[in-house]
Parts: C-alpha cells; sequence; structure tokens
C-alpha cells in the first residue's frame, strides 16, 4: 500500500471513534447541507465514500448510468422510465430545416455538440437555442418520434 491508500485506510477507520462535532464538520467539508434525519452510521458511510472518492475519484459516468439501470431494473417500485442512452459517432452532423434555413450540428468528440462555433451539452440545449422554445432535441432532429404525435 501507498501511502496515500495507507493515510484513506486511517482515515475512514478512525470515523466510529469521532465525536458527532468532527464528524459533522467532516460532513460539511463535503456537502451543502445536512441530512434531515441524523443517522450516524449513514452519515459515516457517506463520509467515508467522500473521503475515498477525493483520494481516489468517483465512479464514471458510464458506470452511474449502469447501477441506476440496475437497481430501475430490480425495483419493486416502478418510476419514469430512463430513455435509452443514444450513442452518436463523433462527426455526425445532424441537419434541420428551421425557419426557411437548414440547421447544422456536428457531434465532436468530446460528445458535445458544436452548433455555429458555440458547443452545447445535449441536442435539447441546441433545439432550444435554434427555436427560442423548450424541444427535445432527439425528436427536433429527427432521431425519435415524439409519442404524443405518434398515438
Amino acid at each position: 500500500m501507498n501511502d496515500t491508500t495507507t493515510s484513506v485506510a486511517a482515515q475512514v477507520a478512525a470515523l466510529p471513534t469521532l465525536q458527532m462535532p468532527e464528524l459533522w464538520a467532516l460532513w460539511d467539508r463535503f456537502f451543502t447541507r445536512r441530512p434531515d434525519k441524523t443517522n450516524r452510521s449513514y452519515i459515516e458511510a457517506r463520509v467515508a465514500y467522500k473521503i475515498q472518492e477525493a483520494a481516489f475519484g468517483g465512479l464514471s459516468a458510464e458506470t452511474r448510468r449502469r447501477l441506476v439501470n440496475i437497481g430501475m431494473r430490480h425495483s419493486k417500485i416502478k418510476g419514469r422510465q430512463i430513455a435509452p442512452v443514444m450513442e452518436l459517432m463523433p462527426g455526425t452532423v445532424l441537419v434541420r430545416e428551421w425557419g426557411e434555413r437548414d440547421h447544422k450540428v456536428t457531434v465532436t468528440a468530446e460528445g458535445k455538440f458544436d452548433y455555429e462555433g458555440k458547443l452545447f451539452k445535449s441536442l435539447s440545449a441546441v433545439a432550444r437555442h435554434i427555436c427560442g422554445t423548450p424541444w427535445s432535441g432527439p425528436v427536433f432532429f429527427g432521431l425519435k418520434t415524439n409519442r404524443k404525435e405518434a398515438a
């Protein structure tokens, strides 16, 4: 084990021995607000995760997405379904005619969308920029149908 691993392990191991004011000080360092119900084991677990995350990095976006999908598949609580992830290859150009002109959007290597030299995080943000009103980007660019129209 290197010094970082030992230090992190020591910090996590020390959590149960801390007084609550010390534990709250750590909590406040990692979180913007305190939980409504105080449960020591919950607080220790969350702080332990944050200590490790600060030292070694957090979960990737793909891992988070996979865990959410696994949880939803096995949950007895039926909630809103998360749409499947749409993967567009870098360099893909999407074209939509709107307002008597063609609008071209290029998918970047980082997974963002280049429209007229501006980068957007999502197709929906591009569609909103073009139209001035909220739109589903995949629907706007013809990548999927609007459920209301299809029904």
